[in-house]
């Protein structure tokens, strides 16, 4: 299943040629990569990113992340995709802006 993580441009310029990433600031204050479903973007960019510019869409095979991706309740109890542990580059199969 394909799952997404929204980044600004310049992270996305810095994280591309790393092996892995640990996550944004916030997500590193939780303690895990928060990722959305395509059903939950919508909601997630209203919430988190309204009226911010030059933001990418990374989609992520969700399935090669194995134990370390966790289904949790959030957001009107609406199970999203966790990820405890850093996000292999490789994983994210492709990248698009949302300008």
């Amino acid at each position: 299943m394909q799952i997404f993580k929204i980044c600004s441009k310049a992270v996305w310029e810095q994280i591309q040629h790393l092996t892995s990433w640990q996550g944004s600031p916030h997500d590193l204050r939780d303690g895990f990569i928060h990722f959305s479903t395509a059903s939950q973007l919508e909601g997630t960019i209203q919430k988190h990113y309204a009226g911010q510019t030059d933001l990418m869409l990374l989609a992520i095979e969700g399935d090669t992340l194995g134990a370390a991706l966790r289904w949790e309740p959030s957001r009107g109890g609406d199970l999203f995709p966790h990820l405890y542990g850093a996000l292999p580059i490789a994983s994210i199969i492709s990248v698009e802006s949302l300008d």
